[in-house]
């Protein structure tokens, strides 16, 4: 009773707030009968003490999109949208314990990884997947931070391509990342096609290489092949906006349609409608902008 009576004695404005303060306790109890069941999407990744990218990122990303966001901390960095001043790992161990934490009672229904960092935490996350293979897993390669620090030791991306990139449904590297891995160099749109079908033949999996690296284009261009269907994604260059995480809210707006039920090809199109969403309706919070992840859709879909 006595949050109830402070509910009551809240000075509430809207109508529908009256509505609530005024209401009974069986009205109040009726809308809480009527509660929806939120699918749910498990983030794998690092956090990010600004905010902008990792854990953080995703996690606004699946509450815009309507889905409970779960997560499994990989690593604790000390950044800001300037600069990474610091990286420390969790152990495999831990890793592993939150992952199966999350599966013995919030099943997900999509699942993504982000920074893994090292050879030993992958090695984890792939043995699991290897078992547990009956929800999507997009993979999000991240490499290199915005500001240029190395997210993956360098003898990981081994265990990244031979481990985990064949239990994946999707991967998605931005340029640099796809140079890494393939070790070609990409400067123009149609590299972006050759590049994803030789992660598609090569490993197996579906590819979304994403073409916001790519110098003097006056679009945003991704490119998605799953080896049947081809897409191109693009959308006008969004100018004079320096934003932080987009890989990562477009790679978690990805998961959670697939957790909403969406089919591959669909999600992906929805997630570049959300990302280019994000940039376009950017904030600036200090000097620095951030991703919208809350702007509305600009048109139902």
């Amino acid at each position: 009773m006595a949050d109830l009576r402070q509910v009551r004695a809240t000075n509430l404005s809207g109508p529908q707030d009256r509505r609530l303060q005024t209401g009974s306790t069986l009205e109040l109890n009726a809308r809480v009968r009527k509660r929806s069941e939120l699918p749910v999407a498990l983030t794998i990744a690092g956090s990010d003490s600004g905010a902008g990218a990792g854990i953080q990122a995703d996690l606004k990303t699946f509450a815009a999109l309507g889905v409970h966001g779960t997560s499994a901390i990989t690593c604790v960095t000390a950044q800001n949208p300037k600069r990474v001043i610091g990286i420390e790992a969790c152990s495999a161990k831990i890793v592993r314990a939150q992952i199966e934490a999350v599966f013995e009672e919030l099943r997900p229904a999509a699942v993504k990884t982000g920074m893994l960092f090292s050879a030993e935490i992958i090695r984890a996350v792939a043995r699991w997947f290897s078992r547990e293979r009956r929800c999507p897993l997009i993979v999000d390669p991240v490499m290199i931070a915005t500001s240029g620090a190395k997210l993956l030791e360098v003898n990981a991306i081994t265990a990244l391509t031979r481990d985990l990139f064949p239990l994946a449904t999707l991967v998605t590297p931005n340029v640099p990342e796809a140079e890494a891995l393939l070790g070609i160099s990409i400067r123009e749109p149609e590299q972006l096609r050759q590049a994803a079908r030789t992660i598609h033949e090569r490993f197996g999996c579906a590819a979304l290489v994403k073409g916001g690296h790519l110098q003097n284009t006056s679009a945003a261009i991704d490119v998605f092949y799953n080896g049947e269907v081809e897409l191109l994604l693009s959308s006008p260059r969004v100018l004079g906006v320096n934003t932080h995480g987009t890989g990562c809210s477009y790679s978690a707006a990805i998961t959670a349609h697939l957790a909403r039920g969406k089919k591959l090809e669909r999600a992906v199109r929805l997630a570049k409608e959300f990302i280019t969403r994000a940039i376009v309706t950017s904030r600036r919070v200090g000097k620095h902008d951030v991703l919208n992840q809350t702007a509305p859709p600009w048109q139902q879909t």
